[in-house]
């Protein structure tokens, strides 16, 4: 897959083109670039994805960008997965946010993307203003020789699906019903940098996970999960390892406040969580939330229990 940076210069091939943040790559995003990778195919056109970096609403929202479910970088990797051949990531800037809508089509879609067929969520909104709407692109990109698909919203439980839902279900600690809206394990993606070896000291050595301080991290509690490498391209590693998430602030060891993200693989294997290396935490279920222990033994046999409760959720999944 190719990434192209930006949306001055022109691409080398018509595109069928997947236009959205895409933050999260959730099932109604699934559903939009579906249909642009199978157009694609059908038009002698490479699947396309325009999106947008940072998130818009860093840009024109008072209140600033949501904390994000996918970084750039997590995203790039779950588009090749999809099957898209070229992601354009446009920096969303004042002057972008200006254009208005014939421009945008005429000039960036058209001229530069060289898009033969463009597809949009029904509630994709662009140009000045949020002027622009999948009913005026319908209008604008024929004049231009480009097709449009306006693609309907995935409903789940009576409602649309949208990263606004899977935030608030994240943020109250509810993963498997973020999950079945994402359509995949929510992940969390680090360096692992060292800690005070206390969990070693414990019995329970950990990775201390570094995040990118725009990634939403879920509620306080610990997760049965798997934990696996990631490549320098994003690519997963094939083999993953049966693990313990933590998110927190330790109350029982600690009392200033800061939240950490530590891994505790069930089965260790070799460099897999060592320092300096990258480590991905694909959460599964919440097992309880955090909670401050009357002493460490407690704490101790709490850990065993999480233990093997993450044993026998990971290996019911495993066999279903």
């Amino acid at each position: 897959m190719r990434v192209q940076w930006g949306i001055d210069k022109s691409v080398a091939r018509p595109s069928c083109l997947a236009l959205g943040v895409f933050d999260g790559v959730h099932l109604g995003h699934r559903k939009v670039i579906a249909s642009a990778v199978r157009q694609a195919r059908s038009n002698g056109a490479v699947p396309a994805v325009l999106t947008f970096e940072p998130h818009p609403a860093a840009v024109v929202s008072a209140a600033g960008a949501p904390p994000l479910l996918t970084t750039t970088g997590e995203k790039l990797a779950l588009l090749r997965e999809l099957g898209v051949k070229l992601v354009v990531v446009a920096r969303f800037d004042r002057g972008l946010a200006k254009m208005i809508p014939e421009d945008f089509v005429a000039e960036v879609l058209v001229r530069r993307l060289r898009a033969r067929c463009v597809v949009v969520g029904a509630d994709w909104r662009f140009g000045s203003g949020g002027s622009g709407t999948a009913a005026l692109l319908k209008r604008l990109s024929p004049r231009q020789g480009c097709g449009v698909t306006v693609v309907p919203a995935v409903i789940a439980k009576g409602e649309p699906v949208s990263s606004t839902w899977i935030r608030k279900l994240l943020l109250s600690g509810k993963i498997g019903e973020a999950n079945g809206l994402l359509g995949r394990p929510y992940g969390v993606h680090g360096r692992v940098v060292r800690g005070d070896g206390l969990g070693r000291r414990l019995g329970f050595p950990t990775a201390n996970l570094q995040l990118p301080p725009e990634k939403l991290i879920p509620a306080d509690g610990v997760y049965a999960c798997w934990a696996g490498a990631r490549s320098r391209h994003g690519k997963r590693s094939a083999r993953v390892w049966p693990a313990v998430a933590y998110i927190g602030t330790r109350p029982t060891v600690e009392f200033d406040g800061a939240r950490r993200v530590e891994v505790h693989l069930l089965e260790r294997r070799g460099p897999v969580g060592a320092p300096g290396a990258s480590l991905r935490a694909e959460l599964v279920s919440r097992l309880r939330r955090d909670r401050r222990f009357t002493s460490l033994g407690a704490l101790v046999a709490q850990m065993r229990a999480d233990s093997a409760k993450a044993r026998v959720v990971l290996g019911a999944l495993q066999e279903a």
